[in-house]
């Protein structure tokens, strides 16, 4: 069951929104590697603004993930893609519908 979860809004530096927007879709390919991550979307809010949105079953899941590459990734980017650093906002699910 999904219990944890993160929430990463991303403002992309004038410029270089297709940037971003490729490199989040290009994270797909790292994420469907990990195991202990069920859960992951890569969003586009608006002209400039992204998120990444992601849940776990545990916090082993969660931590396995920050310390995988995709985060990994994330910040070595940020300098170039992105307005600030990432803030990863730690949550909890409280609900959940999945597919069968």
């Amino acid at each position: 069951m999904l219990t944890l979860g993160q929430y990463v809004p991303l403002e992309a530096k004038p410029g270089k929104e297709e940037e971003v927007a490729a490199f989040l879709k290009q994270a797909v390919q790292l994420v469907e590697k990990e195991t202990t991550t069920p859960l992951w979307f890569a969003l586009r809010l608006g002209k400039r603004s992204f998120a990444i949105f992601d849940s776990f079953n545990d916090e082993a899941g969660r931590q396995a993930h920050l310390n995988g590459p995709i985060a990994a990734a994330l910040m070595a980017q940020a300098p170039s893609l992105f307005t600030e650093a990432p803030v990863i906002e730690q949550l909890d699910v409280l609900g959940a519908k999945l597919p069968h």
